[in-house]
C-alpha cells in the first residue's frame, strides 16, 4: 500500500479491473443511455404538470377529477415510489443494478400504457401506482450504474451531466405535454412514455454493463420491511394532511406518528444489526447528513411552488398547457447549462459556498412569485425561472456528489436510494404542507364571496380556484363579479404560500453553509494534489 512507489504502476491498474477497458471505453454512451432512462421518469411528472387542468375537466375532455383525485394521481405515484426507493436500491446491489434497471423500465412502461386509456380518476390513481413501482426501481439504478463506470475523478462531471438531463426532462415534458394536449386525448401524455420505455430497454441490452455488490452479506428482511411500512406511513400522512388542509385529525396524526414511530424502530434495528441494510453511522457524517437535508429541503420548497404554479399560468393568466409548458424552459436551460458544470464552480469555491448561494437564488425566486399578480410581464416571469434553475443546478450535482461519494463503490444503490428517498419524501411534504397553506388560504379569501352562489353548491365551491370559475361559468353573466374573486383569492394565497416556501429554501441555505465542507485540503495545498486523488483511486 506504499503510495510513492504504487501511484504510477498500481494505482492505475486497480481502478482498471474494477471498470474493465470495454466498459471504460464506452461510459459516455452508458450515460446516454441512462440519461434517457431517468429522461421518462422526470418526464412524466412534469407533463402532469400541465395537464391537469385537462384531467379535470369533463367528459370527454377530461375525466372530471376533482382537485382531490388529482392529488392523489400525482400522489399515488409518489407514495409508491418513495415507499420501494430504500428497497429497490438494495435489490440493485445485490441481484445487479441493469436487471433492476430493465424490469423498473418495462413496468413503467406497462403502466403508462393502462394510465393512457384510463376511464375513471380511480383507474388513473391505480395505473399511476403501477408507474411510481416501476420508477422506483429505475431512477436509483440509473445513479448506481454510473458510479460503477466512471472513476471516482470523473464521478461529479457524469453526475452533473445526469443532473442536467433533469433539467431536459423539465423542459420537454411540459412542451411535449402541451402539443399532446393541442391535438390529442389527455391519454397521450401517458402514452407517450411507451415508446421511450422500448427504446431504452433495447438500449440499455445493448450498452449497460451490469454489476452488484460481490459481497453483499446476509439479507435484513426485518430492515427492509420496516423501511417500506415507515416511509409508505409516512409518506401517505403526509398526503393525507395536504388533502385535508388539516394535520391534526386521527387519520393524518395516525399514519404520521406511526411512521415515525416504524423508521425510529428501524434505525434502532439497523445499528443493532450485525448485518444491516445500510450502514447509519454515515450519517454522522456531518457532509452527509446536510447533503441529504440540502435534498429534502430545496424539493420541499420547489414542488409546493410547482403545483400552484400551473394553476397560476393557465387558470389566472390563461395561458394553455402549451404555453404554460414553454414559459418552464428558462429553468430547465439554467439547469441544462450549469448542472454539468457545477464541479468546475465547486472546485474553484468549495462545496460549501456553491450550494449555499444556490439555495439563496432558490429562495429569492420562490420569493418572488409573492410579487407576481394577473399581469406580471412575461420576461419578469422567465427571469425568475431562470433565477430558480441556475439554483438548482449548483445544489443538486455538489450534494449528489457528496452522498454517493460517502459511500462504497460497492453500495452505490444503497446510497442512490438514500439520494431519492429525501428527495421524493420533502417533494411530498411540499405538496402537501404547502398545498394545504395554499387551499386553507384560499378557502378563507373566497368564503366572504360566495353569497351569490346557491347553497348546495358553496362548499365545492370554495375547494379551489378550478371549482369556483366552474361554478361561476356555470352562473353566466352573474357569475362575473366572483371570477375576479377567485383570481385576487388565489393570488393572496399564492403569496402566502411563496414566502413559506422561501423560508424553507432559507432554512436549507443555512444547513449546507454550517455543515457541507468548504474547499478541500489539496486545493489549498500548493503541490499536494497528486498524492490525495490517488489514494482514494486505490482505495476505490
Amino acid at each position: 500500500m506504499s503510495t510513492p512507489s504504487g501511484a504510477a504502476g498500481a494505482a492505475p491498474r486497480i481502478p482498471e479491473s474494477r471498470v474493465p477497458e470495454a466498459v471504460h471505453r464506452r461510459r459516455w454512451a452508458i450515460l446516454g443511455v441512462l440519461m434517457f432512462s431517468l429522461l421518462i421518469v422526470v418526464l412524466d411528472n412534469s407533463i402532469l404538470n400541465v395537464a391537469v387542468k385537462t384531467i379535470a375537466a369533463p367528459e370527454p375532455t377530461g375525466i372530471g377529477a376533482t382537485q382531490s383525485e388529482l392529488e392523489w394521481a400525482i400522489n399515488s405515484y409518489t407514495l409508491v415510489f418513495a415507499g420501494l426507493l430504500f428497497t429497490s436500491g438494495l435489490l440493485g446491489d445485490r441481484v445487479g443494478r441493469k436487471k433492476v434497471l430493465l424490469f423498473g423500465t418495462a413496468v413503467f412502461g406497462l403502466g403508462s400504457a393502462l394510465a393512457a386509456l384510463s376511464g375513471s380518476p380511480a383507474e388513473l390513481i391505480g395505473y399511476r401506482a403501477l408507474m411510481g413501482f416501476g420508477a422506483a426501481f429505475v431512477m436509483p439504478a440509473t445513479l448506481a450504474v454510473l458510479m460503477n463506470v466512471f472513476e471516482r475523478e470523473e464521478q461529479p462531471k457524469a453526475i452533473g451531466i445526469w443532473a442536467g438531463s433533469v433539467g431536459l426532462g423539465i423542459a420537454i415534458g411540459p412542451i411535449t405535454g402541451g402539443l399532446l394536449l393541442e391535438h390529442f386525448w389527455w391519454g397521450s401524455i401517458f402514452l407517450v412514455n411507451v415508446p421511450v420505455a422500448v427504446v431504452a430497454l433495447i438500449a440499455m441490452v445493448l450498452l449497460v454493463p451490469d454489476s452488484k455488490d460481490p459481497r453483499p452479506g446476509r439479507l435484513d428482511p426485518l430492515g427492509v420491511a420496516l423501511s417500506i411500512v415507515g416511509l409508505v406511513l409516512l409518506v401517505y400522512g403526509i398526503i393525507r394532511g395536504g388533502e385535508l388542509a388539516d394535520f391534526t385529525g386521527l387519520t393524518v396524526l395516525g399514519p404520521l406518528l406511526g411512521g415515525v414511530a416504524v423508521l425510529a424502530l428501524f434505525v434502532w434495528h439497523e445499528k443493532r444489526s450485525s448485518h444491516p441494510a445500510i450502514d447509519i453511522s454515515y450519517f454522522r457524517k456531518p457532509a452527509f447528513a446536510a447533503a441529504v437535508a440540502a435534498i429534502a429541503l430545496v424539493f420541499f420548497a420547489l414542488m409546493g411552488v410547482t403545483f400552484f404554479s400551473a394553476f397560476y399560468l393557465q387558470s389566472v393568466r390563461g395561458y394553455s398547457a402549451l404555453q404554460s409548458g414553454l414559459l418552464i424552459l428558462p429553468l430547465a436551460a439554467a439547469q441544462m447549462i450549469f448542472a454539468p458544470r457545477a464541479r468546475l464552480v465547486v472546485d474553484r469555491f468549495g462545496a460549501r459556498a456553491v450550494c449555499t448561494a444556490g439555495m439563496l437564488l432558490v429562495a429569492a425566486g420562490l420569493a418572488a412569485f409573492a410579487l407576481f399578480g394577473a399581469d406580471t410581464p412575461v420576461w419578469v416571469l422567465c427571469l425568475v425561472f431562470f433565477v430558480q434553475g441556475t439554483g438548482m443546478a449548483h445544489i443538486m450535482p455538489p450534494v449528489t456528489v457528496a452522498v454517493m461519494q460517502a459511500l462504497p463503490r460497492e453500495k452505490a444503490g444503497s446510497g442512490s436510494a438514500v439520494n431519492n428517498t429525501f428527495r421524493q419524501v420533502g417533494g411530498a411534504l411540499g405538496i402537501a404542507v404547502l398545498g394545504s397553506v395554499l387551499s386553507a388560504t384560499y378557502r378563507g379569501g373566497i368564503e366572504g364571496h360566495l353569497g351569490a352562489v346557491p347553497a348546495g353548491a358553496r362548499d365545492a365551491a370554495g375547494e379551489s380556484i378550478e371549482a369556483t370559475l366552474a361554478v361561476a361559468e356555470k352562473m353566466g353573466p352573474a357569475g362575473r363579479p366572483l371570477i375576479s374573486s377567485a383570481y385576487d383569492a388565489f393570488l393572496d394565497a399564492m403569496h402566502v404560500t411563496a414566502l413559506g416556501s422561501a423560508a424553507v429554501a432559507l432554512i436549507g441555505a443555512v444547513v449546507v453553509a454550517l455543515f457541507l465542507p468548504g474547499l478541500p485540503e489539496p486545493r489549498k495545498l500548493a503541490g499536494s494534489e497528486e498524492a490525495p486523488e490517488s489514494a482514494p483511486a486505490a482505495r476505490g
